[in-house]
């Protein structure tokens, strides 16, 4: 399989992401790890919405639940709010999660 090239072919992120999350053929990885996964390769538009960054959004009155997202439709939904919060705050989307992940864990990795 021609992973790089596959994913650089889907014009839409949101579809990108929703072929890679469903693919069978690539067990294991859901809305979140896909995200992560197509940012660590250098695509962007995409929100890591890990258990630190939805206890945080919830801190900061974004979210009412750190509850995961459930399906598509929730993460997607908490990624738009996500989104919003961004522009906002004046802060770039695809740095947002990793910050406010600092600021529960108290790390920075990148």
């Amino acid at each position: 399989m021609r992973l790089r090239e596959l994913l650089l072919s889907f014009e839409d992120p949101i579809k990108r992401r929703d072929w890679f999350a469903g693919e069978r053929r690539i067990k294991g990885l859901g809305y979140k790890e896909a995200s992560h996964f197509l940012r660590n390769i250098g695509l962007k538009g995409y929100g890591i919405l890990d258990k630190h960054v939805l206890r945080c959004l919830v801190d900061l009155e974004v979210l009412d639940s750190p509850r995961p997202p459930s399906n598509r439709n929730d993460y997607l939904e908490k990624e738009e709010l996500l989104r919003q919060f961004a522009r906002d705050a004046r802060i770039n989307f695809d740095e947002l999660d990793l910050v406010l992940w600092s600021m529960k864990t108290g790390e920075i990795l990148k």
